[in-house]
């Protein structure tokens, strides 16, 4: 009886850190499965695709809008659609585009990005507001608008 006692008493608290455990591998799995769903920059027809080729011609003219991203990013696929909207709202207006910071490692360095969602704006190649995590549109449409 006191064998069992003693066994009880070691394996409740073993069975139960096991059951935690599991959990939390499962929720990262499903977590990373859903992460990784489409790895692709889901883009309206007015949002450019940027990559290292492209991007010092890109935001040499005019107001260009960028977001440093990655697919693995939570943050980053909460701030894509409201980069899709902006993009749709300021066509002809403004350039918005988005570059995935895992595919085009040399801009990313370049301008030192180290945290994503990282959103910059451009005039004339030069950068004149910096944005570190997700915004709303309307702040982004407003900044936007000064550079006009």
């Amino acid at each position: 009886m006191i064998l069992l006692e003693t066994n009880l008493k070691f394996i409740l608290p073993v069975a139960l850190l096991g059951v935690v455990v599991l959990f939390f591998i499962y929720r990262m799995y499903k977590m990373r499965h859903l992460l990784s769903a489409s790895t692709g920059p889901e883009t309206s027809e007015n949002t450019l695709v940027l990559t290292d080729a492209n991007f010092d011609k890109t935001i040499s003219k005019g107001v260009t809008l960028v977001d440093f991203w990655a697919p693995w990013c939570a943050p980053c696929r909460i701030q894509g659609p409201i980069i899709n909207d902006l993009a749709n709202g300021m066509a002809g207006k403004a350039k918005i585009g988005k570059l995935d910071v895992d595919q085009s490692k040399r801009v990313a360095a370049k301008l030192g990005i180290r945290n994503i969602p990282t959103i910059l704006i451009f005039k004339n190649g030069e950068i004149v507001k910096q944005f570190v995590g997700v915004k709303p549109k309307n702040i982004l449409a407003q900044e936007l608008e000064k550079y006009l």
